[in-house]
């Protein structure tokens, strides 16, 4: 068993709206993933997606890209990204993917999973409060995830917890804040993230920081390929160690 992360699949399956409009390494992408995923996942790991999985508006519309993502090898549990309009109530998208026998996908939201002697937490996240253009309105919604971290990590049924969030959770100043503070008091061992892309890839977080390690996970910073967070084999320890030069 092992666990794997790759968030910003941005599937374009449901809907007309392909990526490679905003580079080369967008060509093929959704042909890439499956490749990659299915030679390095087996179906007994979990595969984490935190956020920005489809480009559909509507629950509806994402079915085809759910119908793809059942198709790879592994547990795969999803966590809201902030282009995940599709996302709805937990019972509405339980009970989707239960009458399309999307049998091997849930969700992550105010709750948690155990894979590997790993509690799974997580939440998407907001701007942080550090963010040049952070607003009184950016307040209110950060402090909502902030209590939607808790409640994930109150739900941790293991002492190694990892948690998993779209957004960045801070700079790669790594100032900290409330989101980070509830982090370090949870004991968290490692915090995965997407949402940077392209030249945002050089904010990343490249340091730890009050025994946290944070990993970027967005799949172009990746090459498409499923980052290894916990166990596996060892030659896949290190599949993504010359992404410094994307």
């Amino acid at each position: 068993m092992a666990i794997f992360a790759l968030a910003d699949l941005h599937l374009p399956l449901g809907i007309d709206k392909p990526m490679n409009k905003f580079g080369k390494q967008w060509d093929n992408y959704v042909e890439r993933i499956e490749k990659q995923w299915q030679a390095v996942v087996d179906k007994e790991d979990t595969v984490v997606i935190p956020g920005d999985l489809s480009w559909a508006t509507y629950l509806e519309q994402a079915e085809r890209d759910f119908a793809y993502l059942e198709r790879l090898n592994g547990r795969k549990i999803i966590v809201k990204g902030n282009h995940d309009y599709w996302w709805s109530t937990m019972s509405k998208m339980n009970e989707f993917v239960n009458a399309h026998g999307f049998n091997s996908i849930s969700f992550l939201q105010n709750n948690s999973y155990t894979a590997d002697g790993v509690s799974i937490c997580g939440t998407r996240g907001w701007l942080y409060p550090a963010w040049d253009s952070f607003s009184e309105s950016d307040r209110k919604y950060f402090d909502r995830e902030v209590a939607r971290l808790e409640l994930s990590l109150k739900c941790a049924e293991t002492d190694e917890i990892y948690v998993f969030t779209h957004y960045p959770p801070m700079s790669r100043e790594c100032e900290g804040n409330a989101f980070t503070e509830m982090m370090t008091k949870y004991n968290v061992r490692k915090c995965i993230y997407g949402h940077l892309h392209s030249y945002t890839h050089a904010n990343r977080i490249t340091q730890a920081k009050d025994g946290i390690e944070y990993i970027l996970v967005s799949s172009d910073y990746l090459r498409f390929l499923p980052k290894l967070v916990k166990g596996g084999a060892e030659q896949w320890e290190d599949n993504n160690e010359n992404n410094d030069s994307i």
